[in-house]
């Protein structure tokens, strides 16, 4: 039987200061950079469930919802919302937290990642075990986002 791990076992959060470096012309944080940040999360994740190498499948769905800017605080959370055989599903919700700690949601995203072993071979993942009503909501998405991944892999996307 395979092993099996929590959702909370992997759970991942990350803080950043936003700098004049990760600034775009448009006074705004650089979707690039908030893409780097995404995966560097969501590897972390896929890591901790995995326990071994990973790497990035695709990046499935990526929700620009709102601007960060010059001075925001930015808080990550990943978290793990699928698996198959292989390969991991990542969620990661992103926020600009004001001073006072209130956050607002500036950006969602997927990401799948693949396990491999040092010779860069896939490896089985373990299982996930959902706990909660909102787990196993994000469950049966999962499913349903890899049905539509396998689907546009068969169509040439």
């Amino acid at each position: 039987m395979r092993k099996q791990k929590r959702v909370e076992d992997s759970r991942t959060e990350n803080t950043y200061l936003i700098m004049p470096k990760h600034i775009n012309g448009y006074g705004r944080l650089f979707g690039g950079i908030l893409l780097q940040w995404i995966d560097e999360v969501a590897g972390i994740v896929a890591h901790r469930h995995a326990g071994s190498i990973v790497t990035t499948a695709c990046v499935d769905n990526l929700n620009f919802k709102a601007g960060a800017y010059l001075g925001d605080t930015v808080v990550l959370i990943g978290r793990m919302t699928y698996v198959g055989k292989t390969s991991m599903e990542v969620r990661v919700d992103t926020y600009a937290e004001d001073a006072d700690g209130t956050r607002r949601m500036i950006n969602r995203a997927y990401e799948v990642l693949v396990a491999l072993d040092e010779n860069d071979k896939k490896i089985e993942v373990p299982g996930l075990i959902v706990e909660t009503e909102a787990q196993r909501a994000e469950w049966i998405g999962g499913e349903k986002r890899y049905e539509l991944r396998k689907q546009r892999r068969k169509e040439g996307f």
